[in-house]
């Protein structure tokens, strides 16, 4: 039996309120590193509904995406316990407006607290990035790259699978 590859999609909001940007200082393997508000893309659920979703489980802010600032691969080897794992990721980056963080929001399992950061703090905290996709994404929001939403298309069967009748 051959392995197939699977990339793990992922979804990120770039966030930008009077000029700064929120990030998540979480946990890791690796330490305390700095993420944009990201996580994996649920069963179920478009890329939009997945970003809106991770980041009001991750900052309490609710989240409402205004454009796809881009699309990227990636690939990580990380250390592990049990020797090297080699991880691409596939991440849906949105841009997007962020309400007032709700209070008593608990966050996500490892996420220490969001942060309002400068471009230049960001760009500064560098070595604390969980990803290079981190300073990728602010830098290509702040060229002004941004694509309609109705670029990424989620057909209808991601909320309710179709059923394949057997063949007669």
């Amino acid at each position: 039996m051959t392995h197939r590859w699977k990339p793990h999609v992922t979804v990120a909001a770039v966030i930008e309120r009077d000029g700064r940007f929120l990030l998540v200082e979480e946990r890791t393997a690796e330490g305390l590193q700095l993420n944009n508000p990201a996580g994996h893309l649920d069963p179920g659920e478009s890329p939009a509904e997945g970003c809106i979703r991770e980041v009001l489980e991750e900052t309490a802010h609710p989240f409402t995406p205004e454009a796809l600032v881009g699309i990227y691969l990636s690939r990580s080897v990380r250390e592990r316990a049990h020797g090297p794992e080699d991880i691409t990721y596939l991440r849906f980056a949105f841009c997007g407006a962020a309400g007032q963080a709700i209070d008593g929001w608990v966050l996500d399992h490892g996420i220490v607290r969001a942060v309002w950061l400068t471009p230049d703090e960001v760009r500064a905290s560098r070595d604390r990035h969980r990803s290079p996709l981190v300073l990728q994404c602010m830098e290509d929001y702040l060229r002004g790259q941004r694509y309609p939403l109705e670029l990424v298309q989620t057909d209808a069967s991601v909320w309710a699978p179709r059923t394949t009748l057997p063949k007669s």
